[in-house]
């Protein structure tokens, strides 16, 4: 792994801070799918990186591709952009919690 992909690899494991059964359970629950953007009416993108996640965290480090760095690296993005925009308040039951649950990262732990 290059000096890049473990830099990656690092800041996406700081802001992923839920498991892989974390995320599964979550991805299952109405409040999961009831945000994101959703192309065509489908799945979000969110839910859709969510499921991607959970393959990474249950994967080996030494099977993943350029793919899997290109989608960690959007992760770290979406998650640091994201908190930046933090409402004011309790956050526990909002819209802006869900979608950073679907993309691994619960702001309340």
């Amino acid at each position: 792994m290059s000096d890049d992909g473990k830099a990656v690899a690092a800041e996406f494991g700081e802001v992923v801070n839920m498991t892989a059964k974390e995320i599964e359970r979550w991805l299952d629950t109405d409040e999961s799918k009831s945000v994101g953007q959703k192309d065509g009416g489908g799945e979000s993108v969110g839910h859709e990186s969510g499921r991607k996640i959970v393959k990474l965290l249950q994967g080996k480090a030494s099977d993943r591709t350029e793919e899997d760095y290109a989608h960690m690296r959007k992760v770290i993005g979406y998650v640091r952009r994201h908190l930046a925009q933090r409402p004011s308040g309790d956050v526990k039951d909002t819209h802006w919690r869900y979608s950073l649950m679907n993309w691994g990262h619960d702001p309340l732990k």
